[in-house]
């Protein structure tokens, strides 16, 4: 007979004392609201981000939107371009290689709705913590994601 865990009923599970394995749960949790959230937009949470920090940063490159965002430059090419598709951001030569990036004003709509959405997405999560404890997570967690930075060099 397998243990079982006494407060639930449910199979002991030693992985719950791992911060990896609570983070990527956490995490999977958030993800699958964001992507509710944002569902009737049609735009994926990795589409939006993109979106609103090129909004931030008219002019930036596909390059630097990926290194914000930690996301690969290969990865980057079909979220940008669905982007434009979509008629969301454009581009304009910047040099002899790369693209500036602008939201349109369809872009910028887009982003205004979808800041609205992640606010309450953010809000819901938010509320389950006092503020000194969401203190501390916006100070620890960004430490985690500096090891990423220092291990890619």
């Amino acid at each position: 007979m397998l243990p079982t865990s006494s407060s639930a009923g449910l199979l002991a599970n030693s992985l719950d004392r791992l911060l990896g394995y609570q983070l990527r749960r956490a995490s999977a949790v958030m993800m699958a609201d964001l992507a509710r959230e944002l569902g009737d937009i049609d735009l994926r949470p990795a589409e939006v981000t993109a979106l609103m920090v090129i909004a931030e940063n008219a002019g930036c490159s596909q390059t630097e939107v990926g290194q914000v965002l930690g996301i690969k430059r290969a990865n980057m090419v079909p979220i940008v371009s669905r982007l434009m598709d979509r008629g969301l951001v454009d581009r304009e030569r910047a040099d002899g290689r790369s693209h500036a990036l602008r939201v349109t004003q369809a872009g910028a709509a887009v982003v205004a709705d979808a800041q609205a959405r992640i606010e309450r997405h953010e809000a819901r999560f938010s509320s389950l913590f006092d503020s000194a404890t969401l203190d501390v997570l916006h100070a620890v967690l960004p430490v985690i994601r500096s090891q990423r930075d220092e291990a890619e060099g």
